[in-house]
């Protein structure tokens, strides 16, 4: 779901970011264009009573009120609560993403320590493997809409090849009414791992260190995970922005009314019928608003929101290619073509010619050293 844009915006051109003004998914147009109707349709009808309905008594008042609220919506900081809250929730929502645990550097240990390509072999590297990816999806479906929606019971688990029939009635029998089970894998993942060490399928010593440190880093971002889920960003800061936004543009709807009578010159003057500068106020702090929406939860169905189905469905695949597959499908030794070169020199094509460079050797590299005739001369 994740919009991305980054070959857009490879090379700096003349209106480079132009380009992704007209880009709909993901855009501020779509974030906002309800809230930008309502806003414009309220100050429509505001305008018109005011030309139309109201007598001249009422115009009188109503442009008190006018001065009223064009003077004291200046005194909310909309600019400093947008940008700090904003700021703040785009780190979490990149925390977030980097909490998410990628199995490869476990799955890589588990295929280097744990020989034997026997049937029990391939059992052995695949179930750990497998039990590993559980524990994520287990922890995702309780956090992820989407994964929810995919899994919505165990059942499906099953269906899917994450769990056996037999385990999942072991899983069961765990108690779940007070606290979220999702490590029992990572608990049949040591057990696992012990037996393996016990039959002597792991030659080096270290092996198992190695496999239970890496482990451990797994284990340790899925219960991240986790807590980024139950501790949310305090909700009186979350009130606090909506209520200064929406309190800001229901004041802007009075205060930024054409009034016949008017203290100020270019409210009695001009008449645009349109609140243009309203309106890009309108984009800019109603857009900081939604974007903080959309991202502070990022494991949703949003525009941008994480890719959890397609990251579940690669880390396993990759993990039964890396632990099975793969080992059964190394390439031979083989000299390489540079073998017998000691300045081997990288072609280019003739497209990429333009970015051979020549190398750096620092700044007085080329400089070059007075004798003592031109000391003596200088």
């Amino acid at each position: 779901m994740t919009v991305s844009y980054q070959y857009d915006v490879a090379s700096s051109t003349s209106g480079g970011f132009t380009r992704l003004l007209f880009k709909w998914k993901g855009s501020l147009y779509k974030l906002i264009y309800r809230e930008l109707f309502l806003f414009c349709l309220g100050y429509a009808c505001m305008s018109c009573i005011y030309r139309f309905v109201f007598t001249e008594p009422q115009k009188r008042r109503f442009e008190v009120a006018v001065l009223y609220c064009d003077t004291y919506m200046n005194y909310i900081p909309l600019s400093f609560i947008l940008g700090f809250y904003v700021s703040f929730v785009a780190s979490r929502w990149w925390q977030q993403y980097m909490a998410i645990p990628w199995p490869d550097k476990i799955i890589h240990a588990i295929a280097l320590h744990i020989t034997g390509y026997d049937d029990k072999g391939r059992m052995m590297r695949r179930t750990l493997a497998r039990y590993i990816n559980l524990s994520l999806v287990l922890i995702l479906r309780s956090i992820s809409s989407p994964l929810k929606k995919r899994f919505p019971t165990l059942d499906h688990l099953v269906e899917a090849g994450f769990i056996t029939s037999t385990e999942l009635g072991i899983y069961k029998l765990v108690p779940n009414k007070e606290f979220n089970t999702y490590w029992v894998p990572c608990t049949w993942f040591t057990a696992l791992l012990k037996d393996i060490k016990a039959q002597k399928r792991i030659p080096d010593p270290m092996g198992v260190k190695h496999i239970m440190e890496e482990f451990n880093e797994f284990r340790q971002k899925c219960g991240m995970l986790w807590s980024y889920d139950w501790v949310s960003i305090p909700l009186v800061y979350t009130q606090v922005v909506t209520i200064a936004t929406y309190a800001f543009f229901l004041a802007a709807i009075v205060g930024r009314q054409f009034v016949e009578k008017s203290p100020y010159a270019y409210k009695a003057k001009l008449d645009l019928y349109i609140p243009f500068f309203t309106i890009l106020q309108f984009f800019f702090y109603m857009g900081l608003l939604k974007v903080a929406e959309q991202l502070i939860n990022p494991f949703g169905d949003d525009d941008e929101d994480f890719e959890l189905n397609w990251i579940i469905d690669r880390h396993m695949k990759v993990s039964y290619l890396i632990v099975d597959t793969l080992l059964l499908r190394t390439p031979p030794l083989s000299r390489d073509i540079f073998y017998d070169d000691e300045s081997p020199v990288l072609p280019y094509t003739e497209a990429s010619a333009e970015f051979k460079k020549r190398t750096y050797r620092g700044s007085v590299a080329n400089m070059v050293q007075q004798g003592p005739a031109e000391l003596e001369r200088a």
